[in-house]
């Protein structure tokens, strides 16, 4: 690619393949890890100002993709739609610290039946029967998934040379 070309590094440009995983952990390691931590995701963008923002949104992970889900009238929505780019991380927040960051662009899509917000509510509060849960899931409230296809993945594990809290 030339520097007189307008699209993406080829890094950056979505595959059916695998992207790569970089650090201590294999994509299988990454998978568990994603499935068992439930803590929210870390994501960063642009705003159409070309400034930064950042925010921390529940996530499943699944066949190698994030999953998100927030309200169609949120900023996050309005700043993805001008430009999908993103950064992410996802990773524990007590020692031994690990966990795994990367890149990736979005896709945003109406969810009417707010069928992946149910989900996350079932993984982050163990169901529906919340008043958080209700505010969120009422009918008037509009809601979209937000799906991360990462373009660069990268782990770390600090296990090995940091103690846990009080050993």
């Amino acid at each position: 690619m030339t520097d007189t070309d307008d699209g993406p590094p080829p890094e950056e440009i979505p595959t059916d393949d695998p992207v790569p995983v970089a650090g201590p952990w294999d994509r299988s390691e990454l998978s568990a890890f994603l499935d068992d931590a439930v803590v929210p995701i870390r994501l960063s963008c642009r705003t159409p100002s070309d400034g930064l923002w950042m925010l921390s949104l529940w996530y499943r992970y699944e066949d190698g993709r994030f999953w998100c889900a927030t309200g169609a009238d949120a900023d996050i929505v309005r700043f993805l739609r001008e430009d999908p780019r993103v950064a992410f991380e996802v990773s524990v927040n007590e020692p031994p610290y690990r966990g795994v960051r990367g890149q990736g662009t979005v896709a945003i899509d109406p969810d009417p039946e707010k069928t992946l917000l149910r989900a996350l509510l079932d993984r982050y509060l163990d169901g529906t029967d919340s008043q958080l849960a209700s505010r969120l899931l009422d009918a008037d409230r509009e809601e979209v998934t937000i799906r991360i296809d990462p373009t660069k993945v990268s782990t770390w594990d600090y296990r090995d040379r940091m103690p846990k809290p009080g050993e």
